[in-house]
């Protein structure tokens, strides 16, 4: 099976002293172990940088420019990238008219477009809840919470 790996993910795995970490290092390991693929999507390292450079205040990680460019090369270089195709934008665009997505779920519903343009039919996530309605759209999506492997 191929996974996608949430930026929920990611910035956990960026952050050792996140209560989390634990979790989603054991996940991405016994992932491996079992020998399914684990990917990231250009969106992923987006977010990634985001989170990576705001504030900790601002609920970030705080990290200088230099270092988050080095994390998120680690992670491009450990889990291999989807490719931005052109069937990812109408497959988003269906999923948003279908599901009637608003506000921030729709950067959401664009990474279950990515899953279904690229046949990834699972997503790791801190954040099911989020994706939960989502996932249902088209052949569905199984989201995936670490805590559960």
């Amino acid at each position: 099976m191929a996974y996608l790996i949430d930026t929920s993910i990611l910035a956990r795995l960026a952050n050792t002293a996140d209560a989390f970490y634990p979790v989603a290092a054991q996940a991405v390991v016994e992932l491996h172990r079992r020998g399914e693929v684990l990917h990231v999507a250009p969106q992923n390292l987006v977010e990634f940088r985001n989170v990576a450079t705001r504030p900790v205040a601002q609920n970030g990680l705080g990290l200088a420019p230099p270092v988050a460019e080095a994390k998120s090369a680690a992670f491009e270089a450990a889990f291999p990238l989807l490719a931005e195709t052109p069937d990812i934008f109408p497959l988003w665009k269906t999923v948003v008219a279908t599901l009637a997505v608003v506000g921030k779920q729709v950067h959401d519903a664009r990474l279950v477009a990515v899953c279904h343009a690229h046949q990834v039919t699972h997503l790791l996530t801190f954040n099911v809840p989020h994706f939960a309605r989502l996932a249902t759209f088209g052949k569905g999506i199984t989201v995936v919470d670490p805590a559960t492997l």
